[in-house]
């Protein structure tokens, strides 16, 4: 089975990345990274570049773990990709990243997270990053 993670190039998404690492180990399962963005904006901070995801292939290469790196663009929201990627590999599980943010926040913008995990088939880690 797979263990799939939705990666953004956040602290967030780095604190996801070690987490799915740590639980591809753990389980003996495969890595897939999911990098998924509307394709709405012309710029797009979630949007992983080639330097971000050649560093999120270094942290799994390390790891020692089998992994696959997909980035979908225009392929509905991040969650959606997500959600797709996990139904199409049967995942195991989803890692997800949480920012923290005010419930106005949440509340004007709504949360790719909640959406993760409430619509996700599968068990849903959601890890946060550290403080700075």
């Amino acid at each position: 089975m797979t263990i799939v993670v939705g990666f953004v190039p956040t602290p967030e998404g780095r604190a996801a990345l070690d987490a799915a690492a740590v639980e591809s180990r753990t389980h003996g399962e495969s890595v897939l990274l999911v990098n998924a963005v509307s394709g709405d904006q012309r710029i797009d901070r979630r949007m992983a570049s080639d330097a971000d995801l050649a560093a999120a292939r270094a942290v799994l290469d390390e790891a020692g773990v089998p992994y696959e790196v997909r980035q979908e663009v225009g392929a509905g929201d991040g969650a959606d990709g997500v959600l797709r990627a996990a139904e199409q590999a049967g995942a195991a599980a989803i890692v997800i990243g949480l920012r923290r943010r005010t419930a106005t926040g949440k509340l004007l913008f709504g949360s790719t997270a909640q959406r993760i995990l409430l619509e996700a088939e599968c068990p849903v880690l959601a890890v946060k990053a550290p403080r700075e």
